[in-house]
């Protein structure tokens, strides 16, 4: 088969990309990314010269691209995670995410739906959500796959809208689809913008760790690859017309995940207990700010077996690890325009 991989570049693409290159060694993997600031072909580095690997630079947005490339490598499936996905980029710049979450997710629809109309049988368009479509949960409860949409922020809403058009093109065109809906990743070549990296790297710098609010917000916690592994399971044995809740059993507090991240930190970097905590600095709280999200992965369990292989405190530690066995990375992804607009999001 031939398999388009949006956004491979980027955090969770690039493990996505490594699990189907390394595999399925008879499946030929074409990476789709633009490269914007989170894109990165470094995270890659291990598969690029795998002979069942190409990359095609490219935007979603660009409908004449999506076509051609249709064309020419005639995919047999799709597995969409291009994306803008941070919450505070979408508050700053919400057409954007308009723009690449919506009308790129519309373009590769209409591309799969005009190649695939005499064999759609044996295609598969998979579409990689969130769970912030959901919108916030209170002290109780999960989101499931019935829960109704509730986005609170562009981000969530422009996912949300994407997902709509997915589902719109199932119905309408009879286009053979699967969407999930994850929680929070973290895990190795996750851009510095995040809450996981982002501190990380100002601990390591020795600069404030800013937490938005009273740091009592909640979210569920998913260990990158093994989200690579459910993606693997749901586009090959997931079925048709059917989403799938994807999440790690793993709720944190905003700042009880950042007090053991600083524990982690402090023993790693061999200082004194308590030097990162020292770095806690509360800033004003970001509009429209989900208090809580939880997962329900019962279905894709039950379903198809999956569950996550690591606890967080496993998945924590091997994360740590490799931002500091790889500065170089986090150093070359956390110069120039970064820069600025860190500067202008957290001052």
């Amino acid at each position: 088969m031939n398999i388009l991989i949006t956004g491979g570049a980027g955090f969770i693409g690039s493990h996505v990309v490594r699990e189907f290159v390394n595999r399925y060694p008879t499946y030929h993997i074409f990476n789709l990314d633009a490269l914007t600031y989170a894109g990165n072909l470094e995270n890659l580095k291990d598969v690029e010269g795998a002979s069942n690997y190409t990359f095609i630079k490219g935007d979603i947005v660009d409908a004449g691209l999506i076509n051609t490339i249709f064309e020419k490598y005639q995919f047999d499936g799709v597995v969409h995670l291009a994306a803008e996905s941070h919450v505070d980029r979408s508050i700053t710049d919400p057409l954007a995410f308009v723009h690449t979450n919506i009308i790129g997710t519309v373009n590769l629809l209409n591309a799969a739906r005009d190649m695939w109309k005499d064999d759609s049988d044996k295609k598969r368009f998979y579409h990689v959500s969130t769970d912030e479509v959901y919108g916030s949960l209170g002290a109780e409860g999960l989101f499931t796959e019935s829960t109704a949409y509730d986005p609170n922020s562009p981000y969530s809403a422009s996912k949300a809208s994407s997902d709509h058009f997915v589902r719109a093109y199932g119905e309408t065109y009879g286009l053979p689809y699967v969407i999930t809906n994850c929680s929070n990743n973290y895990g190795p070549n996750h851009f510095p913008e995040k809450l996981i990296p982002l501190f990380i790297h100002n601990i390591i710098e020795n600069k404030p760790l800013p937490v938005y609010g009273d740091g009592k917000y909640t979210r569920d916690w998913l260990f990158v690859e093994d989200h690579a592994v459910a993606i693997d399971l749901v586009f090959h044995q997931g079925k048709n017309h059917e989403t799938y809740n994807i999440g790690g059993f793993n709720e944190w507090q905003n700042i009880d995940l950042v007090k053991l991240l600083c524990r982690l930190m402090d023993q790693k970097l061999n200082r004194p207990d308590g030097s990162s905590e020292k770095l806690i600095t509360y800033v004003k709280d970001r509009p429209g700010h989900d208090l809580r999200y939880a997962i329900d992965a019962d279905k894709i369990n039950k379903e198809l077996g999956w569950k996550p292989s690591v606890t967080f405190e496993q998945g924590l530690e091997r994360t740590i690890d490799w931002y500091l066995n790889n500065e170089v990375w986090l150093k070359n992804v956390t110069s120039g325009d970064y820069q600025a607009y860190y500067q202008k999001m957290y001052n």
